[in-house]
Protein backbone atom coordinates (compact mmCIF):
# COMPACT_ATOMS: atom_id res chain seq x y z
CA UNK A 1 0.00 0.00 0.00
CA UNK A 2 1.30 3.93 -0.94
CA UNK A 3 2.40 5.83 1.86
CA UNK A 4 -0.02 8.55 2.87
CA UNK A 5 1.33 11.86 2.26
CA UNK A 6 0.46 14.53 5.13
CA UNK A 7 -2.99 16.29 4.80
CA UNK A 8 -2.68 20.27 3.75
CA UNK A 9 -6.11 21.69 2.59
CA UNK A 10 -4.18 24.73 0.85
CA UNK A 11 -2.63 22.31 -1.60
CA UNK A 12 -5.24 19.99 -2.22
CA UNK A 13 -6.53 20.11 -5.35
CA UNK A 14 -9.82 21.92 -6.13
CA UNK A 15 -12.18 19.35 -6.68
CA UNK A 16 -11.13 17.80 -2.94
CA UNK A 17 -11.49 21.28 -1.54
CA UNK A 18 -14.68 21.72 -2.86
CA UNK A 19 -15.51 18.32 -2.19
CA UNK A 20 -14.65 18.74 2.03
CA UNK A 21 -16.94 21.83 1.40
CA UNK A 22 -19.57 20.43 0.43
CA UNK A 23 -19.98 17.56 2.83
CA UNK A 24 -18.95 20.04 5.78
CA UNK A 25 -22.27 22.25 4.74
CA UNK A 26 -24.26 18.77 4.50
CA UNK A 27 -23.25 17.40 8.00
CA UNK A 28 -23.76 20.91 9.55
CA UNK A 29 -27.52 20.72 8.17
CA UNK A 30 -28.35 17.38 9.25
CA UNK A 31 -26.86 17.59 12.41
CA UNK A 32 -28.08 21.46 13.37
CA UNK A 33 -32.06 20.07 12.09
CA UNK A 34 -31.22 17.02 14.77
CA UNK A 35 -29.84 19.10 17.28
CA UNK A 36 -32.74 21.71 17.42
CA UNK A 37 -34.58 18.80 18.95
CA UNK A 38 -31.56 16.81 20.81
CA UNK A 39 -32.20 19.69 23.51
CA UNK A 40 -35.79 19.35 24.02
CA UNK A 41 -36.73 15.90 23.33
CA UNK A 42 -37.14 14.76 27.20
CA UNK A 43 -38.79 18.06 27.99
CA UNK A 44 -41.41 17.76 25.11
CA UNK A 45 -41.98 14.12 25.96
CA UNK A 46 -42.50 14.70 29.50
CA UNK A 47 -45.07 18.04 28.33
CA UNK A 48 -46.86 15.46 26.82
CA UNK A 49 -47.70 13.40 29.72
CA UNK A 50 -44.87 10.78 29.52
CA UNK A 51 -42.93 9.72 32.99
CA UNK A 52 -39.28 8.43 33.30
CA UNK A 53 -40.43 5.21 32.44
CA UNK A 54 -42.30 5.50 29.18
CA UNK A 55 -39.56 7.83 28.21
CA UNK A 56 -36.46 4.83 28.92
CA UNK A 57 -39.11 2.49 26.45
CA UNK A 58 -39.29 4.99 23.86
CA UNK A 59 -35.37 5.36 23.40
CA UNK A 60 -35.12 1.82 23.88
CA UNK A 61 -37.42 1.39 20.83
CA UNK A 62 -35.38 4.07 18.79
CA UNK A 63 -31.73 1.45 20.09
CA UNK A 64 -33.80 -1.74 19.17
CA UNK A 65 -34.99 -0.33 16.02
CA UNK A 66 -31.83 1.06 15.41
CA UNK A 67 -29.54 -2.20 16.30
CA UNK A 68 -32.10 -4.21 13.58
CA UNK A 69 -32.09 -2.22 10.52
CA UNK A 70 -27.98 -1.56 10.98
CA UNK A 71 -26.11 -4.38 8.96
CA UNK A 72 -28.80 -4.54 6.17
CA UNK A 73 -29.21 -1.48 5.38
CA UNK A 74 -25.43 -0.75 5.16
CA UNK A 75 -25.24 -3.55 2.84
CA UNK A 76 -27.83 -1.95 0.83
CA UNK A 77 -26.62 1.04 0.38
CA UNK A 78 -22.82 -0.92 -1.25
CA UNK A 79 -25.85 -2.21 -3.25
CA UNK A 80 -27.70 0.48 -4.72
CA UNK A 81 -25.99 3.09 -3.94
CA UNK A 82 -25.15 5.82 -1.28
CA UNK A 83 -26.99 8.75 -2.23
CA UNK A 84 -30.48 6.88 -2.50
CA UNK A 85 -30.08 5.23 0.93
CA UNK A 86 -29.15 8.61 2.69
CA UNK A 87 -32.40 10.01 0.99
CA UNK A 88 -34.78 7.71 2.08
CA UNK A 89 -33.30 8.26 5.47
CA UNK A 90 -34.20 12.16 5.61
CA UNK A 91 -38.04 11.14 4.68
CA UNK A 92 -37.79 8.47 7.52
CA UNK A 93 -36.67 11.06 9.91
CA UNK A 94 -39.31 14.08 8.38
CA UNK A 95 -42.08 10.97 9.61
CA UNK A 96 -40.73 10.29 12.66
CA UNK A 97 -40.72 14.10 13.34
CA UNK A 98 -44.69 14.49 12.01
CA UNK A 99 -45.90 11.59 13.91
CA UNK A 100 -44.40 13.53 16.73
CA UNK A 101 -46.26 16.54 16.42
CA UNK A 102 -49.24 14.70 15.85
CA UNK A 103 -49.93 12.96 19.66
CA UNK A 104 -49.51 12.45 22.64
CA UNK A 105 -50.05 8.81 22.43
CA UNK A 106 -47.43 6.54 23.54
CA UNK A 107 -48.01 4.09 20.80
CA UNK A 108 -47.80 6.72 18.61
CA UNK A 109 -44.72 7.97 20.10
CA UNK A 110 -43.28 4.84 19.72
CA UNK A 111 -43.82 4.66 15.93
CA UNK A 112 -42.37 8.24 16.01
CA UNK A 113 -39.01 6.93 17.91
CA UNK A 114 -39.26 3.34 15.76
CA UNK A 115 -38.63 5.77 12.41
CA UNK A 116 -36.10 7.69 13.87
CA UNK A 117 -34.14 4.30 14.49
CA UNK A 118 -35.01 3.50 10.73
CA UNK A 119 -33.43 6.57 9.68
CA UNK A 120 -30.39 6.20 12.01
CA UNK A 121 -29.76 2.89 10.49
CA UNK A 122 -30.41 4.30 6.85
CA UNK A 123 -27.79 7.00 7.63
CA UNK A 124 -25.04 4.49 9.08
CA UNK A 125 -22.59 4.21 6.58
CA UNK A 126 -23.63 5.74 3.44
CA UNK A 127 -22.75 9.37 3.03
CA UNK A 128 -19.32 8.75 5.09
CA UNK A 129 -18.16 6.13 2.72
CA UNK A 130 -19.17 7.93 0.16
CA UNK A 131 -17.01 11.15 1.53
CA UNK A 132 -14.00 8.76 1.94
CA UNK A 133 -13.96 7.34 -1.51
CA UNK A 134 -14.64 10.46 -3.35
CA UNK A 135 -11.79 12.11 -1.06
CA UNK A 136 -9.53 9.25 -1.76
CA UNK A 137 -10.06 9.45 -5.89
CA UNK A 138 -9.56 13.30 -5.73
CA UNK A 139 -6.58 13.27 -3.76
CA UNK A 140 -4.67 10.14 -4.10
CA UNK A 141 -2.70 8.75 -1.20
CA UNK A 142 -3.42 12.21 1.29
CA UNK A 143 -3.96 10.57 4.96
CA UNK A 144 -7.67 11.28 5.19
CA UNK A 145 -7.49 11.49 8.84
CA UNK A 146 -7.84 15.33 8.81
CA UNK A 147 -10.30 15.55 6.37
CA UNK A 148 -12.80 13.27 8.43
CA UNK A 149 -11.65 15.73 11.11
CA UNK A 150 -13.20 18.59 9.17
CA UNK A 151 -16.62 16.82 8.70
CA UNK A 152 -16.68 15.87 12.33
CA UNK A 153 -16.18 19.19 13.45
CA UNK A 154 -19.31 20.98 11.03
CA UNK A 155 -21.19 17.52 12.28
CA UNK A 156 -20.82 18.47 16.25
CA UNK A 157 -21.31 22.45 15.12
CA UNK A 158 -24.27 21.55 13.63
CA UNK A 159 -25.92 19.75 16.80
CA UNK A 160 -24.11 22.95 19.30
CA UNK A 161 -26.03 25.41 16.84
CA UNK A 162 -29.24 23.49 16.86
CA UNK A 163 -28.97 22.73 20.84
CA UNK A 164 -28.53 26.79 21.37
CA UNK A 165 -31.59 27.49 19.01
CA UNK A 166 -34.06 24.46 20.16
CA UNK A 167 -33.12 25.57 23.54
CA UNK A 168 -34.29 29.08 23.25
CA UNK A 169 -37.33 28.57 20.47
CA UNK A 170 -39.76 27.36 23.56
CA UNK A 171 -38.70 30.05 25.24
CA UNK A 172 -39.57 32.51 22.84
CA UNK A 173 -42.12 31.34 21.13
CA UNK A 174 -44.07 29.09 23.71
CA UNK A 175 -46.42 31.86 24.44
CA UNK A 176 -47.51 31.70 20.89
CA UNK A 177 -47.01 28.07 20.45
CA UNK A 178 -49.99 27.65 23.15
CA UNK A 179 -52.54 30.29 21.90
CA UNK A 180 -52.58 27.67 18.39
CA UNK A 181 -52.83 24.48 20.72
CA UNK A 182 -49.49 23.73 20.20
CA UNK A 183 -47.01 22.84 23.10
CA UNK A 184 -44.15 25.38 23.40
CA UNK A 185 -41.31 22.82 22.97
CA UNK A 186 -43.59 21.73 19.27
CA UNK A 187 -41.59 25.05 18.05
CA UNK A 188 -38.40 23.22 17.68
CA UNK A 189 -39.75 20.31 15.95
CA UNK A 190 -41.58 22.62 13.37
CA UNK A 191 -38.46 24.02 12.55
CA UNK A 192 -36.25 20.61 12.44
CA UNK A 193 -38.82 19.43 10.41
CA UNK A 194 -38.54 22.08 7.62
CA UNK A 195 -34.59 22.47 8.01
CA UNK A 196 -34.74 18.32 6.94
CA UNK A 197 -36.55 19.25 3.94
CA UNK A 198 -33.92 21.59 3.14
CA UNK A 199 -31.54 18.67 3.72
CA UNK A 200 -33.24 16.90 1.51
CA UNK A 201 -33.02 19.08 -1.21
CA UNK A 202 -29.31 20.14 -0.81
CA UNK A 203 -28.41 16.13 -0.61
CA UNK A 204 -30.47 16.05 -4.14
CA UNK A 205 -28.49 19.20 -5.38
CA UNK A 206 -25.15 18.68 -4.51
CA UNK A 207 -24.17 15.07 -3.66
CA UNK A 208 -22.65 13.52 -6.69
CA UNK A 209 -22.66 9.95 -6.98
CA UNK A 210 -22.61 7.88 -9.91
CA UNK A 211 -26.06 7.00 -10.91
CA UNK A 212 -26.86 2.91 -10.01
CA UNK A 213 -29.67 1.05 -11.43
CA UNK A 214 -32.90 1.82 -9.18
CA UNK A 215 -35.41 -0.64 -11.40
CA UNK A 216 -37.38 -3.17 -9.84
CA UNK A 217 -34.90 -5.54 -10.54
CA UNK A 218 -32.08 -3.86 -9.19
CA UNK A 219 -33.67 -2.82 -6.04
CA UNK A 220 -34.72 -6.58 -5.31
CA UNK A 221 -31.09 -7.66 -5.97
CA UNK A 222 -29.54 -5.08 -3.50
CA UNK A 223 -32.01 -6.46 -0.86
CA UNK A 224 -31.18 -10.18 -1.50
CA UNK A 225 -27.74 -9.92 -1.52
CA UNK A 226 -27.87 -8.42 1.73
CA UNK A 227 -27.38 -11.37 3.70
CA UNK A 228 -24.46 -12.63 1.79
CA UNK A 229 -22.93 -8.51 2.22
CA UNK A 230 -23.53 -9.35 5.94
CA UNK A 231 -21.82 -12.36 6.33
CA UNK A 232 -18.71 -11.28 4.78
CA UNK A 233 -18.64 -7.86 6.19
CA UNK A 234 -19.05 -10.38 9.49
CA UNK A 235 -16.19 -13.05 8.09
CA UNK A 236 -13.92 -9.64 7.92
CA UNK A 237 -14.48 -8.80 10.89
CA UNK A 238 -13.68 -12.28 12.60
CA UNK A 239 -10.41 -12.69 10.53
CA UNK A 240 -9.04 -9.07 10.84
CA UNK A 241 -7.57 -9.21 14.23
CA UNK A 242 -7.52 -5.30 14.36
CA UNK A 243 -11.38 -4.90 13.17
CA UNK A 244 -12.38 -7.37 15.96
CA UNK A 245 -10.05 -5.00 18.66
CA UNK A 246 -11.58 -2.03 17.32
CA UNK A 247 -15.02 -2.91 17.38
CA UNK A 248 -14.60 -4.39 21.06
CA UNK A 249 -13.28 -1.25 21.98
CA UNK A 250 -16.06 0.92 20.68
CA UNK A 251 -18.58 -1.15 22.09
CA UNK A 252 -16.86 -1.14 25.88
CA UNK A 253 -16.86 2.73 25.13
CA UNK A 254 -20.02 3.10 24.49
CA UNK A 255 -21.16 1.09 27.63
CA UNK A 256 -19.30 4.14 29.58
CA UNK A 257 -19.99 6.69 28.23
CA UNK A 258 -23.42 6.63 26.89
CA UNK A 259 -24.90 6.60 30.38
CA UNK A 260 -22.67 10.19 31.06
CA UNK A 261 -24.52 11.82 27.97
CA UNK A 262 -28.10 10.63 28.65
CA UNK A 263 -27.88 10.89 32.56
CA UNK A 264 -26.23 14.04 32.98
CA UNK A 265 -29.17 16.32 33.11
CA UNK A 266 -30.83 14.88 35.70
CA UNK A 267 -27.62 14.68 37.71
CA UNK A 268 -26.90 18.57 37.20
CA UNK A 269 -30.41 19.66 37.70
CA UNK A 270 -30.48 19.65 41.29
CA UNK A 271 -27.30 21.85 41.56
CA UNK A 272 -29.39 24.36 39.28
CA UNK A 273 -31.84 27.32 40.59
CA UNK A 274 -35.56 25.86 39.37
CA UNK A 275 -36.56 29.17 37.23
CA UNK A 276 -33.49 29.01 35.05
CA UNK A 277 -32.28 25.44 35.35
CA UNK A 278 -33.36 24.27 31.78
CA UNK A 279 -32.18 26.98 29.94
CA UNK A 280 -28.79 26.48 31.54
CA UNK A 281 -29.30 22.96 30.89
CA UNK A 282 -29.78 23.49 27.35
CA UNK A 283 -26.71 25.77 27.03
CA UNK A 284 -24.62 23.18 28.67
CA UNK A 285 -25.65 20.76 26.23
CA UNK A 286 -24.82 23.35 23.42
CA UNK A 287 -21.27 23.08 25.01
CA UNK A 288 -21.37 19.67 25.16
CA UNK A 289 -21.31 19.58 21.09
CA UNK A 290 -19.10 22.59 20.70
CA UNK A 291 -16.07 20.65 22.82
CA UNK A 292 -16.64 17.96 20.65
CA UNK A 293 -16.22 19.83 17.43
CA UNK A 294 -13.29 21.84 19.05
CA UNK A 295 -12.08 18.30 20.21
CA UNK A 296 -12.39 16.78 16.54
CA UNK A 297 -10.49 20.04 15.53
CA UNK A 298 -7.45 19.46 17.71
CA UNK A 299 -7.32 15.97 17.06
CA UNK A 300 -5.19 16.28 13.90
CA UNK A 301 -2.45 17.92 16.16
CA UNK A 302 -2.91 15.08 18.90
CA UNK A 303 -2.15 12.97 16.68
CA UNK A 304 0.86 14.34 14.86
CA UNK A 305 2.10 14.03 18.87
CA UNK A 306 1.69 10.13 18.85
CA UNK A 307 3.68 10.43 15.26
CA UNK A 308 0.65 9.72 13.28
CA UNK A 309 0.00 6.44 15.08
CA UNK A 310 -3.62 6.28 15.22
CA UNK A 311 -4.07 3.46 17.94
CA UNK A 312 -1.71 5.20 20.57
CA UNK A 313 -4.00 8.66 19.79
CA UNK A 314 -7.30 6.96 20.89
CA UNK A 315 -5.79 4.66 23.66
CA UNK A 316 -4.20 7.73 25.09
CA UNK A 317 -8.33 9.34 24.93
CA UNK A 318 -9.69 6.78 26.42
CA UNK A 319 -7.63 6.65 29.44
CA UNK A 320 -7.93 10.58 29.65
CA UNK A 321 -12.16 9.88 30.15
CA UNK A 322 -11.25 7.15 32.12
CA UNK A 323 -10.01 9.53 35.11
CA UNK A 324 -12.23 12.38 34.07
CA UNK A 325 -15.51 10.04 34.15
CA UNK A 326 -14.73 9.59 37.85
CA UNK A 327 -13.50 13.14 38.36
CA UNK A 328 -17.38 14.18 36.97
CA UNK A 329 -18.50 11.69 39.10
CA UNK A 330 -17.02 13.44 41.82
CA UNK A 331 -18.53 17.08 41.28
CA UNK A 332 -20.97 18.49 43.86
CA UNK A 333 -21.01 21.73 42.22
CA UNK A 334 -22.46 23.18 38.98
CA UNK A 335 -19.09 24.99 37.87
CA UNK A 336 -16.96 21.89 38.92
CA UNK A 337 -19.17 19.65 37.13
CA UNK A 338 -19.48 21.62 34.08
CA UNK A 339 -15.52 22.18 33.62
CA UNK A 340 -14.76 18.40 33.95
CA UNK A 341 -17.74 17.58 31.76
CA UNK A 342 -16.68 20.15 28.81
CA UNK A 343 -13.03 19.09 29.16
CA UNK A 344 -14.79 15.34 28.99
CA UNK A 345 -16.45 16.57 25.87
CA UNK A 346 -13.63 17.89 23.89
CA UNK A 347 -11.57 14.13 24.96
CA UNK A 348 -14.51 12.86 23.50
CA UNK A 349 -14.17 14.61 20.27
CA UNK A 350 -10.43 13.87 20.03
CA UNK A 351 -11.25 10.29 20.18
CA UNK A 352 -13.96 10.48 17.29
CA UNK A 353 -11.98 10.68 14.10
CA UNK A 354 -8.48 7.68 15.13
CA UNK A 355 -11.34 5.70 15.33
CA UNK A 356 -12.58 6.24 11.52
CA UNK A 357 -9.08 6.37 10.10
CA UNK A 358 -8.21 2.79 11.56
CA UNK A 359 -11.40 1.55 10.71
CA UNK A 360 -10.72 2.93 6.91
CA UNK A 361 -7.88 1.58 6.63
CA UNK A 362 -8.75 -2.05 7.39
CA UNK A 363 -11.78 -2.67 4.80
CA UNK A 364 -11.81 -2.20 0.71
CA UNK A 365 -14.49 0.04 -0.99
CA UNK A 366 -16.49 -2.66 -1.28
CA UNK A 367 -17.00 -3.62 2.07
CA UNK A 368 -16.75 0.33 3.81
CA UNK A 369 -20.38 0.93 4.11
CA UNK A 370 -21.50 -2.48 5.47
CA UNK A 371 -18.38 -2.22 8.15
CA UNK A 372 -19.32 1.09 8.73
CA UNK A 373 -22.49 -0.19 9.75
CA UNK A 374 -21.00 -2.93 11.95
CA UNK A 375 -19.25 -0.18 13.84
CA UNK A 376 -22.11 1.20 14.38
CA UNK A 377 -24.45 -1.49 15.65
CA UNK A 378 -21.46 -1.97 17.71
CA UNK A 379 -21.27 1.03 19.45
CA UNK A 380 -25.68 1.26 19.61
CA UNK A 381 -25.31 -2.71 21.65
CA UNK A 382 -22.76 -1.28 23.89
CA UNK A 383 -24.30 2.15 24.75
CA UNK A 384 -27.78 0.20 25.46
CA UNK A 385 -26.34 -2.39 27.80
CA UNK A 386 -24.15 0.48 29.28
CA UNK A 387 -27.63 2.76 30.21
CA UNK A 388 -29.53 -0.73 31.25
CA UNK A 389 -26.67 -1.01 33.66
CA UNK A 390 -26.05 2.56 34.79
CA UNK A 391 -29.71 2.86 35.08
CA UNK A 392 -30.17 -0.08 37.25
CA UNK A 393 -26.79 0.94 39.27
CA UNK A 394 -28.16 4.74 39.38
CA UNK A 395 -31.59 3.23 40.69
CA UNK A 396 -30.01 1.18 43.61
CA UNK A 397 -27.48 3.60 44.75
CA UNK A 398 -26.64 7.37 42.76
CA UNK A 399 -25.82 8.54 39.10
CA UNK A 400 -22.03 8.95 40.05
CA UNK A 401 -21.94 5.52 41.45
CA UNK A 402 -22.75 4.14 38.02
CA UNK A 403 -20.66 6.58 36.17
CA UNK A 404 -17.48 5.21 37.97
CA UNK A 405 -18.26 1.96 37.75
CA UNK A 406 -18.42 2.63 34.20
CA UNK A 407 -14.85 3.96 33.56
CA UNK A 408 -13.92 0.51 34.05
CA UNK A 409 -15.00 -0.38 30.69
CA UNK A 410 -13.10 2.51 29.18
CA UNK A 411 -10.29 0.48 30.79
CA UNK A 412 -10.81 -2.09 29.26
CA UNK A 413 -11.26 -0.47 25.56
CA UNK A 414 -7.86 0.94 26.49
CA UNK A 415 -6.26 -2.10 26.92
CA UNK A 416 -8.23 -3.31 23.49
CA UNK A 417 -6.67 -0.38 21.56
CA UNK A 418 -3.15 -1.28 23.16
CA UNK A 419 -3.30 -4.53 21.49
CA UNK A 420 -4.42 -3.25 18.51
CA UNK A 421 -2.02 -0.91 18.36
CA UNK A 422 0.58 -3.40 18.69
CA UNK A 423 -0.86 -5.28 15.73
CA UNK A 424 -1.16 -2.90 13.03
CA UNK A 425 2.37 -2.28 14.01
CA UNK A 426 3.21 -5.64 13.39
CA UNK A 427 1.58 -5.43 9.80
CA UNK A 428 3.17 -2.61 8.94
CA UNK A 429 6.58 -3.97 9.65
CA UNK A 430 6.07 -7.53 7.57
Amino acid sequence: MATETEFSFATLPPPARRHIRVFQIHQFLDRFAMGLTVAVVALALTDRGMDLFQISLLFGVYSLTTMAMELPFGGLADTIGRKPVFLAAVLASVTSLALFLSTSDFYVLALSFAFIGFGRALRSGTLDAWFVETFKTAAPNVDVQPALAKAQWANAMGLAMGAVLGGLLPDLFGATAARVGLSAFDVSYLISLAVMLGVFVYTLTFIVEAPRPLNPKALKQGFTTVPLVIKDAGLLALKHPALSLLLAALAFFLMATNPVEVLWPTHAKPMLQETYANSIIGIVTATYFFSIAFGASLSPHINRIFKRQHAKTLAAAFTCLAGLQIALALQGGIIGFVAVFILYSVILGVSETPASSILHSCVQDTQRSTMLSLKSLMQQLGGALGLILAGAVAEAYATPVAWIGGAVFLLIATALVAVLGKRLSASQND
